[in-house]
């Protein structure tokens, strides 16, 4: 090799990394998010996950879509959630009947301790509290 297409190589090299980047990921979030609860609109879990989903949204600087899937004592909440694309924008706001209906339904189409892992944990309080 040439000692000037080896300079010019070695050049080349050292301005790479001040170059600009061509594929660069998305900002998370890119779009709004969905909330899924499983309870009915106007009850106790469904007032707190608004509460948490308003307090998210502004930390987040995205929207947060509150979507009620009502029935099963959570279980059509739960069975939506787990069967959503796991792409990060579908959160579940469980609450505790959705780990005891697990051991009440012996047929149920999915393992909540299983399966509901892979979407996105819960939102815990002492995020909304501070």
């Amino acid at each position: 090799m040439k000692r000037r297409s080896f300079l010019h190589l070695a050049a080349a090299d050292t301005a790479l990394p001040f170059a600009p980047r061509f594929a660069r990921a998305q900002a998370y979030p890119a779009h709004p998010i969905r909330l899924i609860v499983g309870f009915p609109a106007g009850g106790q879990v469904d007032i707190t996950a608004r509460l948490a989903a308003q307090w998210l949204g502004n930390a987040l600087g995205q929207t947060v879509v509150v979507e009620n899937k009502p029935g099963a004592g959570g279980n059509l909440g739960a069975e939506a959630i787990i069967n959503a694309a796991p792409d990060g924008y579908t959160l579940f706001f469980a609450a505790a009947s959705n780990t005891v209906n697990t051991t009440l339904f012996p047929n149920l189409p999915y393992d909540f301790a299983r399966d509901a892992h892979r979407s996105a944990p819960s939102i815990a309080f002492r995020w909304c509290w501070k």
